[in-house]
């Protein structure tokens, strides 16, 4: 029941900031048109604000684990190539195709990363190493997702435009920009890094209010075989291929712990804010990091429960 009421309280508070969005629309607070440009203004500066202090408050003197960061990278590697070879076969549309792999491989890794494991191991637990491969991993995800929803955008394939896209995303770019301050040692002055902070613990709850307020369960139904296919790629296929190669390899305890968060969380908030300003089907997104969310209750329990069964954690 511990590990039951764990899962609960990591992902119940984001339904009910979803909630709430929903709500906001129900009482027609704003229209379609308001909260599209709120979205779009989470997309362009309240989440490359919450990245790059992500990685800019990481302390590298101990956060440093070459095997776990190697791994994950790895294993993000390997979900991408996975998912493009399989979900054209089983996903005919492209505005559809981009959006499932986007939301198969790429993980709420920022939001359920270091939570569940001070939750798991304690507030001593190691997690600069967690927010190491978070700092590594969230760009990572971020390029796989531009370069997917590029891809299958419509129209010729176009390398150059797909590396422009890239580039320019601004996700990308408050990451990379904040890995190469925290490499060159660079200490943000407490009057930037105290309003970089609060704006930052803004932008998970104002990108799922806006989710809610943008969900329309109406739009279920046309989609509801896109919805299983990527709730089950994203909580049982992936951590279950990935979770067992992390065990043969030998991680144990916190490391596995951080594996299995990357791989078992539910699609990223932000998936739904990027498949809206890449022409993707930005329906099947939300959809996907809602019920994803739902479900990821259990599946995060049995996950948990499983591994601390086997006594590897």
């Amino acid at each position: 029941m511990e590990n039951l009421a764990l899962a609960f309280n990591v992902v119940m508070p984001l339904f009910l900031m979803m909630a709430l969005g929903y709500c906001i629309r129900l009482l027609k607070l704003g229209d379609e048109a308001t909260f599209k440009k709120m979205n779009n203004i989470v997309f362009r500066v309240f989440l490359p604000i919450l990245l790059f202090h992500n990685v800019i408050s990481t302390d590298l003197s101990t956060a440093f684990n070459g095997p776990l960061l190697l791994t994950a990278v790895c294993f993000v590697i390997a979900e991408f190539a996975l998912c493009m070879i399989f979900v054209p076969l089983l996903e005919k549309e492209n505005r559809r195709r981009g959006v499932l792999v986007q939301g198969i491989m790429r993980s709420n890794f920022v939001i359920f990363g270091l939570p569940v494991l001070v939750s798991l191991c304690g507030e001593n637990s190691n997690t600069g190493a967690v927010s190491l491969v978070i700092a590594v991993v969230v760009p990572m995800f971020n390029a796989f997702s531009v370069i997917a929803l590029e891809v299958y955008r419509g129209g010729k394939l176009n390398f150059w435009k797909i590396a422009k896209s890239v580039a320019s995303n601004p996700l990308i770019l408050s990451s990379l920009l904040g890995i190469v301050l925290l490499a060159l040692g660079v200490k943000l002055p407490e009057v930037i890094e105290k309003p970089l902070s609060d704006l930052a613990d803004v932008a998970t709850p104002l990108a799922l209010v806006i989710l809610g307020a943008e969900f329309s369960f109406r739009q279920v139904k046309s989609c509801l075989r896109q919805l299983v296919l990527g709730v089950t790629g994203r909580l049982i296929v992936m951590p279950l291929i990935f979770l067992t190669i992390a065990i043969l390899l030998g991680f144990r305890g916190e490391e596995l712990i951080a594996l299995m968060v990357m791989l078992a969380a539910p699609p990223a908030v932000s998936s739904f804010t990027m498949a809206q300003q890449m022409e993707g089907d930005s329906e099947l997104a939300g959809g996907l990091v809602v019920f994803g969310s739902l479900f990821a209750v259990l599946t995060m329990f049995v996950w948990i429960f499983a591994l601390k069964s086997l006594m590897l954690i």
